[in-house]
């Protein structure tokens, strides 16, 4: 496991379980812990944890962060496709399909290059151009470009998706709690999600288990 792959993993095990210790952490990767201690010292820097006495805590006390796209895309990348291939598996000839931004949404639009008549609507750059190439009908919300995370946000992304209609929508999520719901630590995304949700048929979650319990 490369350094930068160990330490996002870090920083997901702070946002599930609230509180880590070195020597587990050490345990669980299988290194030093010097290791753990520089990762820790890194993370905190970054203002992606918090210190504490022998590990770490939450940023923030526990509050959501806002990794990019590049940061998230090498994570959990097995699960991913797994999901993709699952959410694909939903979708039928001729539908329209509503994809949000997101590293596991891309997996579904990687999933579904090969469908036939579909309509995707989507407000992520970065899936508009891996499905550019398809015979697919490809509808591009407009709208302010964040960066971190290559999706168009704003009024005219969120008038744009009102004026359509999907029969299914796959949609990415930073946290998952069975108290708060759905989570994102970006309140112009949350708003663009929330649109999306008013205009889709069906509304299908896609996020692999290192959501869970995240708020």
């Amino acid at each position: 496991m490369l350094a930068e792959e160990r330490r996002r993993a870090i920083v997901d095990i702070v946002a599930r379980e609230g509180r880590v210790l070195v020597r587990e952490l050490a345990d669980r990767f299988n290194t030093s812990h010097v290791t753990i201690r520089n990762d820790l010292k890194i993370l905190h820097t970054e203002g992606l944890i918090q210190r504490a006495h022998g590990g770490g805590l939450p940023a923030g006390g526990g509050t959501l962060i806002d990794p990019s796209l590049k940061e998230k895309e090498n994570l959990h990348q097995d699960e991913k496709r797994r999901i993709g291939e699952a959410a694909a598996a939903e979708v039928k000839e001729g539908q329209s399909v509503l994809l949000d931004s997101g590293t596991t949404t891309t997996a579904v639009a990687r999933a579904l290059r090969h469908h036939r008549n579909l309509t995707i609507i989507t407000n992520a750059v970065n899936i508009a151009a891996e499905l550019a190439p398809t015979p697919m009908e490809l509808i591009l919300t407009g709208g302010i470009l964040r960066e971190r995370s290559f999706s168009l946000v704003g009024p005219l992304a969120e008038e744009t998706l009102r004026q359509l209609q999907a029969d299914i929508l796959f949609l990415g999520v930073d946290g998952f709690d069975v108290t708060y719901g759905l989570t994102t630590p970006n309140l112009l995304e949350a708003k663009v999600n929330r649109v999306m949700v008013e205009v889709a048929r069906r509304v299908v979650m896609v996020c692999d288990s290192s959501k869970f319990g995240r708020r």
